[in-house]
């Protein structure tokens, strides 16, 4: 296979919300949504991380920026921007010690203004990781700008969107990623699935029941066509866990 194998993860209500209410961030917290979550003995990301090695993680800037919410101005980049289009790999990063892994995200219109860079930042189990941005041939050139002023690596791929496919294949050609452990929401998910992406799911049901047509869910993807057949999956396990919850683990078949 020419891209890493991709493995994603969601903790989701027993009808597949990923939030309690549209716009808010998981990221940084929903009392909630923490309420329905409880306590647990078990983490299925630290398992999930242990079993298959993934070499980047990958989020969508819906988990860091919510949609229709303005990110801050950038610069406007005067001269000439063709440079700016070319994959953004400094050997500085790219070649440091001790490297392990890369926080990687989907930001093609340029949304999120990053925080962070460095994995310390979260803990002594994230020392080794690095922030890497999947950016598109449409990203503004202030966004690519931005990006080189921060030294914050970047992979070009796409035209009007991000090509995940593509993208894919660049991480493990050019930085040897061989998994992909995805953590998004439900419109990379969807994103994902509709472009034959996805290798294998993994779900941890909460016991409740939220509802909300807009409410963001597994796989938030366009309607399947009547010719397109639904993807069929393969169950490796399920196991019941404290406070009611359930965790599914499937193969994509």
């Amino acid at each position: 296979m020419d891209r890493p194998l991709v493995v994603v993860l969601n903790s989701a209500s027993v009808d597949g919300r990923l939030a309690v209410s549209p716009g808010k961030l998981l990221l940084y917290g929903d009392e909630r949504w923490q309420a329905i979550e409880g306590a647990s003995d078990f983490n299925v990301f630290q398992w999930l991380k242990a079993r298959h090695k993934p070499g980047a993680t990958l989020e969508g800037s819906g988990s860091f920026l919510p949609e229709g919410q303005a990110p801050d101005p950038l610069p406007a980049f005067e001269g000439d921007a063709s440079s700016l289009y070319q994959d953004h790999l400094p050997e500085s990063i790219v070649g440091r010690p001790g490297h392990r892994g890369w926080f990687t995200a989907v930001d093609g219109r340029g949304r999120v203004r990053w925080g962070f860079k460095d994995g310390a930042a979260f803990g002594d189990d994230w020392i080794g990781w690095h922030l890497l941005v999947w950016v598109g041939r449409h990203t503004p050139p202030a966004y690519l700008a931005y990006l080189r002023r921060e030294e914050i690596p970047y992979l070009v791929s796409g035209e009007g969107r991000v090509d995940l496919g593509e993208a894919l294949v660049k991480i493990k050609a050019l930085l040897g990623v061989e998994c992909v452990l995805s953590t998004g929401g439900g419109r990379l998910n969807g994103a994902l699935l509709r472009a034959g992406l996805v290798d294998e799911v993994n779900v941890e049901f909460l016991p409740a029941l939220i509802g909300g047509v807009e409410t963001p869910s597994l796989f938030d993807a366009p309607s399947l066509g009547p010719d397109q057949a639904p993807t069929r999956l393969e169950l490796l396990s399920c196991q019941a866990q404290a406070a009611g919850r359930v965790w599914l683990r499937y193969r994509v078949g």
